[in-house]
């Protein structure tokens, strides 16, 4: 067992021991390649990278807290992330063919690297992106902006004219 602060998970360590990661990365350390959120506090990763035949299994948890917008009301969320992982990755050569393979099920789980290894803030990137849902909204109840004057109609109560008859929606109603 290895104690590394290696940013680069290589293949002729890991064929001679696993590697153990402690490792915070400061706020805004990572590249989240243009995510709608940013580290709003320090992200812990504890990992443990180990060779499994020809595959690279890197397993472990990591925690931070993220900023983003709501969809719905555009105010501020903050978003805890707590996030288990059990990751393998194999080299991109066993697949880099020109024709479509179709992925067996058992190995949809599966990633793949090029060149001599794995950089660790690639995977912690991408477990963070993972961890935040497709529409973050500040509450389940959150009614959003008003589409016509832009109020958000959970601080105020939005004084447009009720032109819901001008809504593609309203023959719907059956009125």
């Amino acid at each position: 067992m290895f104690i590394a602060a290696a940013v680069l998970l290589t293949l002729q360590e890991l064929e001679l021991h696993q590697i153990v990661v402690s490792k915070t990365y400061a706020p805004g350390a990572l590249d989240c390649r243009g995510a709608e959120f940013h580290q709003a506090g320090p992200l812990q990763v504890d990992m443990v990278a180990e060779l499994v035949g020809s595959e690279i299994r890197i397993r472990g948890h990591l925690g931070t807290r993220l900023k983003a917008s709501c969809a719905r009301c555009l105010g501020p969320v903050e978003l805890p992330v707590e996030r288990d992982f059990d990751l393998f990755y194999r080299p991109l050569r066993t697949i880099a063919r020109e024709e479509e393979v179709e992925v067996p099920e058992d190995e949809l789980e599966v990633g793949f690297y090029s060149g001599d290894g794995i950089a660790l803030a690639d995977v912690v990137s991408e477990q963070v992106i993972l961890s935040v849902p497709m529409k973050v909204i500040c509450q389940p109840d959150c009614l959003g902006l008003c589409p016509t004057c832009g109020a958000d109609r959970n601080r105020e109560a939005c004084r447009c004219p009720a032109s819901r008859e001008d809504s593609p929606f309203a023959t719907l109603k059956g009125g």
